[in-house]
């Protein structure tokens, strides 16, 4: 990318276990940059993400930042049972996104 960062890798779709467990990947013999290490998951729509963001948190112990991308801004999604915790980290992600895409100067 010109402004210097790398560009990540990126593949899909990958079922969950492939895309979280380095050896269901080796199991099922993918080859991939990220089986096994995806920091991030794309789901297809709100409930879907609703469920798997749920499923991270309770039973994973996931730290989750709700963000809706799309908008001309970022807007933040949080669940009337998240924590303060979850909804700093979802308006620190928010600024980190707004100033991503409208850098100051």
């Amino acid at each position: 990318m010109q402004d210097g960062r790398s560009r990540p890798d990126h593949d899909g779709p990958l079922a969950f276990d492939t895309a979280v467990s380095v050896e269901a990947a080796d199991i099922k013999n993918l080859v991939s940059p990220v089986t096994g290490q995806a920091d991030i998951l794309v789901v297809p729509d709100l409930e879907s993400g609703n469920m798997l963001a749920k499923q991270l948190e309770y039973l994973g112990g996931a730290q989750l930042a709700g963000i809706v991308l799309g908008a001309r801004v970022p807007v933040i999604l949080t669940s009337r049972a998240d924590s303060a915790e979850t909804r700093l980290t979802s308006c620190a992600v928010a600024v980190l996104l707004h100033y991503d895409t409208h850098p100051l100067g």
